[in-house]
């Protein structure tokens, strides 16, 4: 890895911050890392408000949207709530649907499946909505692309309202309304909610057009959190403030389809970590593994009984999904080993009979295997289906904008999209996006690049310094757990390898002049050898706590060694 130290800001900037603050130099620096000037922007930071949630109605065609759902509602119309089948499309159906019902019986929802619709707005959902009298359709973490089926719609009476946040096109659906911050002509002030984020500020604008409260709906915050996690977005403004409120709702009273979750995995309390790592999975593995529905279903149950049954048939979808994906990444790793001529600036890979539901999960695993962008493609009916996964600072959806002549359809992210094409296509895109890359990246980001908050010395870690890291969180992209570099530190002599085949590294290291600490390093089983015989060696790492019969000390979580 290559180990990056960010800048350090200007001393009289840390000292001012310091002393408004009375905290310490490096809590101060680490402040200003973040943007952090002002005690009030501290304030913020460190105590999140829902009254620092925009106003709902600065989104481009909000206005609209509710009034269209309020006519639905007074003529008696069915409506239909239409979703992704990951987490954010899952959990942004349950949140919508399930505020609508609460006022409104005449709701449904439908989410497409992954394997005979494919991403996105359907004709086949579409199809469904007029065969069974629905005249408005609510999209949700879909649909901004949908021009032709928008327009199909309205051939057949159906009304939409689009509520996304991907990347628009350079036309716009003829729907009644579309909730997209990213629209160029959307003034919204916060750009990176995720699509549960938009049905969210769709629900806060229903509620204030009757006098309600925004406290009213801090027990849909646990689906929001969900979604900022798993859908990676910034953990920034608006997104910070709602993941704070929705993680506290998942630790004190969580909807009944999560406490089912929860029980099973046995877990007190969850981070924003936990989720993206134990809960979405889960989640999501309903859509890949059989279908998405079955993910609406667990979330917006309200019996216990029956929430149980279906967290443990979700149970049972996620273990199929990682002993798959497993097995799909060897094979994967394989093909690259085998096919790949050097020097390549991508990975792209093929196999007919690879599962659609899991080829994202595979890209992500050969991102961080190879560190360079990559596709995993599959058959998928008459056209071969890809998910891409890119690398730190490279835009891997403008890479595919470049290829777009090869492609019948792509959408997604800068990190991470979708796309399919036509399988005599498939050559010539994977030539077209080498060359794209290739041209367009720079050839530092092929390394993983490790960023450093801070150098420090052992002796300025303390309980009081971890207390505050932790009201750092929730922790991710925008707002990570700070990460400190230490030097010439040596091993006690207790270093050892752990895990299956001694994979990671447990030690205690200490600097001249300040106590020992524990460390435990995972996945850096292969740098034994660099800290044995009390060699003095580098190291990244953030700071942790560790339990052990009963007593909590902290611990270093090693990144790196040298």
């Amino acid at each position: 890895m290559r180990w990056t130290i960010k800048p350090k800001p200007a001393q009289k900037n840390i000292d001012q911050l310091s002393k408004d603050l009375k905290v310490d130099g490096l809590v101060a620096q680490l402040l200003l890392q973040r943007g952090i000037t002002t005690y009030d922007e501290a304030k913020s930071f460190f105590r999140p408000q829902l009254s620092h949630l925009h106003d709902p109605f600065l989104m481009k065609d909000m206005d609209k949207a509710v009034a269209r759902i309020e006519s639905a509602m007074a003529n008696n119309e069915n409506i239909l709530v239409y979703g992704d089948y990951d987490v954010d499309g899952t959990t942004s159906v349950a949140l919508l649907s399930s505020y609508l019902l609460e006022q409104y019986p005449n709701v449904a929802t439908y989410i497409p499946d992954r394997y005979t619709e494919g991403y996105g707005v359907s004709i086949q959902g579409i199809n469904f909505a007029s065969d069974n009298d629905f005249t408005l359709i609510i999209a949700l973490d879909c649909g901004v692309k949908a021009i032709e089926q928008v327009a199909y719609a309205k051939e057949n009476g159906i009304d939409f309202i689009i509520c996304d946040h991907h990347r628009p096109g350079k036309m716009l659906p003829d729907a009644v309304a579309i909730l997209d911050p990213k629209r160029e002509d959307c003034q919204y002030p916060y750009k990176e909610i995720c699509g549960c984020g938009v049905g969210f500020k769709l629900i806060q604008a229903l509620t204030l057009k009757h006098g309600g409260d925004i406290d009213e709906l801090i027990p849909y915050l646990d689906l929001v959190a969900t979604a900022i996690g798993a859908d990676i977005v910034p953990i920034t403004g608006e997104n910070r403030v709602l993941a704070y409120y929705g993680l506290h709702v998942i630790n004190s009273n969580p909807r009944i389809g999560f406490k089912a979750i929860i029980n099973q995995i046995k877990k007190k309390s969850l981070t924003i970590t936990d989720v993206v790592f134990i809960i979405a999975p889960r989640i999501n593995a309903a859509g890949r593994m059989e279908h998405g529905q079955h993910a609406v279903n667990l979330l917006v149950e309200t019996d216990f009984n029956s929430a149980e049954k279906f967290a443990a048939a979700i149970e049972q979808f996620n273990l199929d999904r990682r002993n798959l994906d497993q097995q799909i990444t060897e094979e994967a790793l394989v093909q690259i080993q085998e096919n790949e001529e050097e020097n390549r600036f991508t990975s792209v890979v093929y196999d007919e009979n690879w599962h659609k539901g899991v080829i994202g999960i595979v890209a992500s695993r050969l991102t961080e295997t190879y560190y360079r962008p990559t596709l995993v493609f599959t058959k998928s009916g008459e056209k071969l289906a890809a998910s891409a996964r890119s690398v730190k600072g490279f835009d891997v959806y403008n890479a595919l904008e470049g290829c777009s002549n090869c492609l019948e359809q792509f959408g997604g992210h800068k990190y991470a999209a979708g796309l399919t094409l036509l399988e005599n296509q498939y050559e010539t895109f994977k030539a077209q996006f080498e060359k794209v890359v290739s041209e367009s990246i720079d050839p530092s980001l092929l390394e993983p690049d490790l960023a450093i908050d801070a150098k420090i010395e052992l002796h300025q870690i303390d309980d009081k310094l971890l207390r505050i890291i932790n009201q750092f969180a929730p922790f991710g992209p925008g707002n990570m757990t700070p990460v400190f570099m230490a030097e010439k530190l040596q091993d006690t002599g207790y270093g050892k390898g752990v895990g299956e085949d001694e994979k990671h590294i447990k030690l205690s290291v200490f600097q001249k002049g300040a106590p020992a600490f524990g460390a435990i390093g995972f996945n850096l089983g292969d740098r034994l050898d660099r800290i044995k015989n009390k060699n003095s060696f580098d190291a990244v790492f953030s700071l942790d706590e560790n339990e052990w019969n009963g007593k909590t000390s902290i611990q270093l979580k090693l990144r790196d060694i040298r």
